[in-house]
């Protein structure tokens, strides 16, 4: 069955069954290998990919549960030249070690951030609970999640006020 799907801001026809679980449509028919398979349980977060502004396990996810609602992947954050708030924060802080769980914890932590560009860091602790990092890194996540946050505060002071 063929489904158009909105994939970092582009319309993208796949030919797969309705049960196939996001995470395999990304890796296997789109070639967006950011997002990692860990462990098929929502339970790691190597998969968390951000559906219509929500943080979601998309090896849990069928493809029919998508539907129209954007789908954005690390892939649509940014680049290697030109890497987006929270990937430079990442690479500043040094935040990934093997890397596997990298871009699972961008993309959760890039669900929180826009939904709360200043969150406290029991509201980051709590929100990135799910997703694990077996490198013990979680130190340098939280503070490159809370640099992405001061940077985005930054970032809005100097735009000033908005008048419309």
């Amino acid at each position: 069955m063929t489904t158009t799907l909105n994939v970092n801001g582009q319309p993208r026809a796949v030919d797969a069954d309705p049960a196939t679980p996001l995470l395999y449509v990304l890796r296997d028919d789109l070639q967006l290998h950011g997002a990692k398979f860990g462990c098929g349980l929502g339970q790691c977060g190597a998969c968390t990919v951000i559906v219509d502004g929500q943080a979601a396990l998309s090896c849990i996810t069928p493809l029919s549960a998508v539907g129209a609602r954007p789908v954005r992947t690390i892939e649509g954050l940014g680049s290697v030249d030109k890497p987006g708030v929270l990937q430079a924060a990442f690479i500043a802080e040094q935040a990934a070690q093997c890397g596997y769980c990298i871009a699972g914890m961008v993309m959760r932590a890039q669900a929180l951030l826009e939904r709360n560009p200043a969150p406290t860091d029991a509201q980051i602790r709590e929100h990135m609970a799910i997703n694990l990092c077996r490198c013990g890194t979680h130190m340098r996540i939280l503070r490159a999640v809370r640099r992405a946050s001061d940077m985005l505060k930054s970032a809005a002071t100097a735009e000033g006020p908005r008048h419309g």
